[in-house]
Order: structure tokens, then sequence, then C-alpha cells
């Protein structure tokens, strides 16, 4: 037929998505268990599966994004917002890792550790290494876990 496109199905697997008017970059793992983080150096983060390089960002079961503090606000000081975390909370996690950068520098105020456990979720606050790490031993555990890392001071 003439004028029509054939459609086709979905890629399988993960893939990256530019949603409009965003800058920041979705990878999408259409299994919703929580990603592997497969590297951390400074500055540097990559997720198991995908493509982009990330500063900071957020993970959650089947996916994760640059987390760009400008959304929220978001500064060292007073440091990690409920707004920041509304979208993994979101996922349906059972346990939040957040990380506080290599030197600890980014603040995280009792209100957003409220805020989690008022939602009845688990909370670990950690250096940004000993977050990775724990991230990646209760994702291995299949336990559905979220987390926001700064990999940075």
């Amino acid at each position: 037929m003439r004028g029509r496109r054939a459609v086709r199905p979905p890629p399988r697997g993960r893939r990256r998505l530019r949603p409009a008017g965003q800058g920041s970059r979705l990878c999408f793992n259409f299994v919703m268990s929580s990603p592997e983080i497969a590297s951390l150096s400074w500055g540097q983060m990559k997720v198991k599966g995908c493509s982009t390089t990330y500063k900071d960002c957020k993970v959650w079961p089947g996916g994760s994004r640059t987390w760009d503090w400008r959304e929220t606000g978001t500064n060292h000081s007073p440091g990690v917002q409920p707004a920041d975390l509304e979208e993994v909370v979101k996922k349906g996690v059972k346990t939040v890792v957040i990380g506080r950068g290599m030197s600890e520098a980014l603040q995280v105020p009792p209100s957003t550790v409220d805020y989690l456990k008022k939602n009845g979720i688990d909370v670990l606050v950690l250096q940004t290494e000993k977050a990775v790490e724990e991230y990646n031993a209760l994702a291995a555990r299949g336990v559905k876990v979220g987390g926001v890392f700064h990999s940075t001071c």
C-alpha cells in the first residue's frame, strides 16, 4: 500500500529514550528487576545494560536516568529532598539507597528520611562507594531496591 509505513515492534530489552522537553536520558529494562550499577568512579557511573554514563543517577526496578539536581533545586545543603525521591518511590521500591558522594558532601535531612519511612520504605544513607556496594547486593538478592547516587564530592 502506498503512503503507509510498516510499523515496527519496539525493541526488546533496554532502550534509551529522551522525553520531549527533558535533556536527561532514560534507560529502561523491561525485565522489572533493579539494574546493577556496573561501575563507579569520580564523576562517572554506568548502569549495566545502559550505554549512558551518568554523573549522578537515579535507579529503580526496570530503569535508570540522570539525576538532574536542577529539577528540584537540590544543592549539597540542605541536600536530598523528598521531591528527588518521588520518581523512585512511585516505582514500588521496598528500599532506597542514597549515595551522599565520595566525600559525603551531600546532606540528607531528617525530613527526607521521614518521607521514605512514612511510605513504608527502608532507607540506607551511605558514602557513594558503600552505597553502590549495598545497592548491588540488595539487587542481586532480588530486593525491589532503588536509589539516588552522587558520584563526586
